[in-house]
């Protein structure tokens, strides 16, 4: 419910974090890149997401219009995830994330290293 209230609000903050505030999103972001994905694919490629919240992440993802789920009408069944030109946006941002934790992560590493 609470993510339904933000993505509303008056604050750029609220939305965004709406849309990608939860674990999962941006690794997921993260892992459609540069490809094209299957399910199986992305739950591969993440590893530790369980199947029903990966379900729920990219249902919400598609929601928000960050990734196209296309389906096929072959036997079996094929559906394919990738982001969309919205979603591409994010890359740069969660490339940044990920820039500003391996600068920091020495520093938590020392710090838990010297704790007795």
């Amino acid at each position: 419910m609470a993510r339904n209230i933000f993505k509303y609000s008056d604050c750029p903050m609220h939305r965004s974090m709406a849309i990608l505030g939860s674990k999962w999103k941006p690794i997921v972001i993260y892992a459609l890149r540069e490809r094209t994905a299957r399910f199986g694919q992305i739950h591969a490629i993440i590893g530790s997401i369980s199947k029903k919240v990966l379900t729920t992440t990219l249902k919400e993802l598609e929601e928000d219009g960050i990734l196209n789920r296309t389906e096929y009408k072959e036997l079996p069944p094929r559906v394919e995830y990738n982001l969309t030109d919205k979603g591409r946006t994010l890359i740069p941002i969660i490339i940044q994330l990920a820039k500003w934790d391996n600068e920091h992560y020495e520093e938590k590493r020392e710090k838990l290293e010297i704790t007795p």
